[in-house]
């Protein structure tokens, strides 16, 4: 079977996490990535040797050029080269790519920061992939509704779910970022967040609602989620369900995994590009039992969260794959997802 080609627009926090994935996948080819400047990402990309071919998105190649990054040719040439596109621009910006490639009768996946109307369908490999099949473009949930959704998914597919009331205590900006800030401070959005919404439509028979919380720090947002399932279950049937899920990491604090710095420490320990990863993490000491409810708490990487189910979402539209857990299954086999059981 022919391998199908990828490029990626936007070669920044996601974007070059993106390319890095589909690079992983053996029956994907990357083409390239799209960039418009000499930005820390792409000159890191230089000094590495180039080894992903990079296009110019505009086209004035003057600032690049300046830079000694060497370019492979225009997004229009880049776009006559593959068969989907990954689009990780700045938010509004891919909403405006989606004219170049109706143009050229591609496909396209967008990411979070996209407004849902962009595409298709709104899109998480687990729990709706079936409505991604063969569509033309399709937008990811951010890093916070992806990994929740994961986690929700697990048990509805068990026991079922009737409702979920979540609490997001979310990291300001990513490592790095300069543009925004809090001092001391913690700063709460009105309720519900859009991650409970987000994942009411992904999800619709399952009713949610949530509170977020802003906060002064970087390395991942943590997330409690009171479920109520349909049928009632324990801390030991619950650990089962999300040992067995791929996407899912089970931690424990008497381990030492004391909070989101501690996975952000493991990840480089392990040797992670970046220090990133892919699973969201459950701490096994935060699964209690109120009434017929269950809490738990769960770690969300938010630079690197969502690059599976981007992999799931090229599965589905291209139809690699009709059959959800297939398609998923090799994302999780080239990823090396779930090897740590």
């Amino acid at each position: 079977m022919e391998k199908i080609k990828v490029g990626v627009a936007g070669y920044g926090v996601i974007g070059q996490r993106l390319a890095d994935g589909v690079a992983l996948q053996k029956d994907m080819e990357l083409v390239g990535v799209a960039d418009v400047a000499p930005t820390l990402s792409i000159r890191a990309l230089k000094e590495k040797g180039m080894p992903y071919d990079l296009y110019c998105a505009i086209d004035d190649t003057t600032a690049l050029d300046n830079a000694g990054i060497p370019v492979s040719g225009k997004m229009d040439d880049l776009l006559q080269k593959v068969d989907i596109m990954l689009d990780a621009t700045s938010a509004g910006i891919g909403a405006k790519n989606k004219k170049l490639y109706e143009k050229y009768g591609l496909k396209a996946i967008f990411q979070g920061g996209e407004k849902n109307e962009v595409a298709d369908v709104f899109f998480h490999g687990y729990a709706n992939y079936e409505k991604g099949i063969d569509q033309q473009f399709l937008k990811l949930t951010s890093c916070n509704t992806t990994g929740l959704i994961r986690a929700v998914d697990c048990i509805d597919r068990e026991v079922g779910v009737e409702k979920v009331a979540i609490t997001i205590i979310r990291r300001v900006a990513d490592p790095g970022d300069y543009h925004r800030g809090l001092t001391n401070a913690l700063k709460v959005d009105e309720a519900p967040n859009h991650q409970a919404v987000d994942l009411m439509s992904i999800m619709p028979h399952v009713n949610a609602t949530g509170i977020l919380v802003h906060t002064p720090v970087t390395h991942g947002h943590i997330i409690t989620v009171v479920a109520t399932p349909k049928k009632k279950i324990g801390k030991s049937e619950l650990l089962e369900m999300f040992y067995n899920h791929p996407r899912i990491r089970v931690v424990k604090i008497k381990d030492g995994f004391l909070g989101n710095a501690s996975l952000f420490r493991y990840a480089r320990d392990l040797g992670n590009p970046r220090g990133d990863m892919y699973e969201i993490a459950v701490w096994e000491e935060s699964i209690v039992n109120s009434g017929d409810d269950i809490m738990f708490a769960i770690n969300i990487p938010q630079e690197a969260v969502v690059i599976p189910e981007n992999m799931d979402a090229i599965r589905a539209a291209t139809c690699m794959q009709t059959d959800r857990l297939e398609g998923v299954n090799l994302t999780n086999k080239y990823l090396g997802m779930g090897r740590w059981k």
